[in-house]
C-alpha cells in the first residue's frame, strides 16, 4: 500500500527525484509480486510435494508388511534420555529380542524396539519389515504425507516472501547510496565556498 501512495504522492512533486520514483516502483512490483507470484509459488510447491509423497506413500505400502512379533525376553538398555522431563515418547518403549515371522515364511528373530510398557515373554505386538523380513519403519500415512506437503508449501511460499523483500532492500540501499554519493559530490563543490562573503552563496 505504501508503494501505491508513494507513487502518487510523487506524481506531481516539484522536489521528486528519479530515485525516489524508482523506489516507489520497486516497492510496488515486490508488492505485486508478493500478492501474486507467492499463493502461486505455495500452491505448487504443496501440490508437486503431496503427489510425490503420496506416492512414497503407495511404494512404502507395498513394500513393507505389519506382522505380529513375540517377545522372547527383554534388553536392558539405558533410555535415550535419562532426564525424566525431557526424556521423548521414544524413550517409553521398550527394547526386546524378539522373533516373528518374514512374508515369505522364515522365521527371524532380533533386538527391536516395542511398543509396550512391561514386556514380559511370549507378548505380542506390532511391528514392520520388508519382504525380506528386516524391520523397518512403519510406513508414511496419507494424513502425515499431506501435512508434510503443506508445510513445504508454507515454507517455500515464506522463502519466496524473504527473497523478494531481500532484492527489494538491496535495490534501495543501493538506490540510496548512489543519493549519498551525488550529495556529497554537491558538497565538495558548494564546501569550500560555503558562507564565504562574495563566493556567492
Amino acid at each position: 500500500m505504501r508503494a501505491i501512495v508513494g507513487l502518487w504522492r510523487w506524481r506531481h512533486n516539484p522536489l521528486r527525484r528519479g530515485t525516489d520514483l524508482a523506489e516507489a516502483w520497486v516497492a510496488l512490483v515486490a508488492l505485486m509480486l508478493i500478492l501474486v507470484a507467492v499463493p502461486v509459488i505455495g500452491t505448487l510447491t504443496t501440490d508437486l510435494s503431496r503427489e510425490a509423497l503420496l506416492t512414497s506413500v503407495r511404494e512404502q505400502r507395498e513394500a513393507r508388511h505389519a506382522i505380529v512379533g513375540t517377545v522372547l525376553r527383554k534388553v536392558s538398555a539405558p533410555p535415550l534420555d535419562p532426564d525424566p522431563e525431557t526424556s521423548s515418547a521414544r524413550d517409553a518403549h521398550s527394547r526386546v529380542l524378539a522373533r516373528w515371522s518374514a512374508p515369505d515364511g522364515t522365521d527371524r528373530s532380533g533386538v527391536v524396539v516395542a511398543q509396550l510398557d512391561a514386556p514380559r515373554p511370549g507378548d505380542r505386538f506390532r511391528l514392520w519389515t520388508d519382504e525380506r523380513g528386516r524391520v523397518v519403519g512403519r510406513p508414511l500415512d496419507s494424513a502425515t504425507a499431506s501435512a508434510h506437503a503443506a508445510l513445504a508449501g508454507l515454507g517455500a511460499a515464506t522463502a519466496s516472501v524473504a527473497l523478494i523483500e531481500g532484492a527489494r532492500r538491496l535495490v534501495v540501499w543501493h538506490l540510496v547510496r548512489g543519493r549519498h554519493a551525488r550529495l556529497d559530490q554537491a558538497w565538495a563543490k558548494a564546501g569550500p565556498d560555503w558562507g564565504r562573503t562574495g563566493a556567492g552563496s
